[in-house]
């Protein structure tokens, strides 16, 4: 499948979506408390995009099964595609929140991990790190540089703070569609595509960060992710426009 470029009116209108994410992801991450369950932040974000006449991207999305959320609520050792529900948060979790919407047809994601309450030393500096690798990536996502010049930027710096990069999941493009070319990954190897960026490209970037190694397995969902061996796992996430000049992050809240 070919990579489609945005023209900077599309991009514009993509900075719509992107902010209606950013502002509705803050939301949900003031309501994250001890003693929320994640079907109540799930029951938040419906109604905030009811709110704004915007529809889920993530609703429906169908992996060979349908996804039943309207947000990804992954806890602990869940790494992506956790499914809001019963889950009471409790003092020392950490919940990533991945969340997307489709705002006069075009499509917004993004994702940040939350403290619940006082958490660990290790799962502040998890938290830490994987924020600071997403910033690294997207200061990559310029004209000229190459796909895996974010990824080798991330891993770097991951593995660097002793941590290791999810492998099996990736980062991509997104527009009209919530996944399109190319994928992102957060690591280098060398069977991968390695296209050119080019202005005019949008991209999702998202490390997926675990405390211990790199493995991972699906649960009996079909759809939760968690780490092999138990370990927290982090995961932030922005929506990067490439353009002749800096990085143009469009999933950040209007001014």
């Amino acid at each position: 499948m070919a990579i489609i470029t945005k023209s900077k009116t599309e991009r514009e209108e993509m900075r719509a979506a992107g902010a209606l994410v950013a502002e509705i992801l803050e939301t949900l991450t003031r309501a994250v408390r001890p003693g929320v369950t994640t079907a109540k932040l799930n029951e938040l974000a419906a109604r905030e995009l009811k709110q704004y006449r915007a529809t889920s991207n993530f609703k429906g999305y169908h992996g060979g099964l349908y996804f039943p959320g309207t947000i990804c609520a992954s806890v602990n050792e869940e790494v992506v595609h956790g499914i809001p529900g019963k889950r009471v948060l409790r003092e020392g979790d950490i919940i990533s929140i991945d969340f997307g919407a489709v705002y006069n047809g075009w499509n917004g994601d993004s994702a940040t991990t939350v403290p619940v309450g006082q958490v660990s030393p290790e799962a502040e500096r998890l938290l830490r790190v994987t924020r600071e690798a997403l910033q690294q990536g997207i200061a990559k996502a310029r004209a000229g540089n190459r796909v895996q010049d974010i990824g080798r930027a991330v891993q770097q710096y991951v593995e660097a703070s002793g941590f290791s990069v999810v492998r099996q999941y990736v980062g991509h493009g997104i527009g009209r569609e919530m996944h399109e070319e190319p994928q992102v990954p957060n690591y280098v190897d060398e069977h991968q595509r390695n296209p050119q960026l080019l202005p005019g490209m949008v991209i999702a970037i998202e490390p997926m960060v675990n405390a211990g190694g790199a493995a991972t397995r699906v649960l009996d969902d079909r759809w939760t992710v968690v780490t092999a061996d138990g370990s927290l796992s982090a995961h932030f996430e922005h929506t990067v426009a490439i353009t002749e000049g800096e990085p143009d992050i469009l999933t950040l809240p209007r001014m």
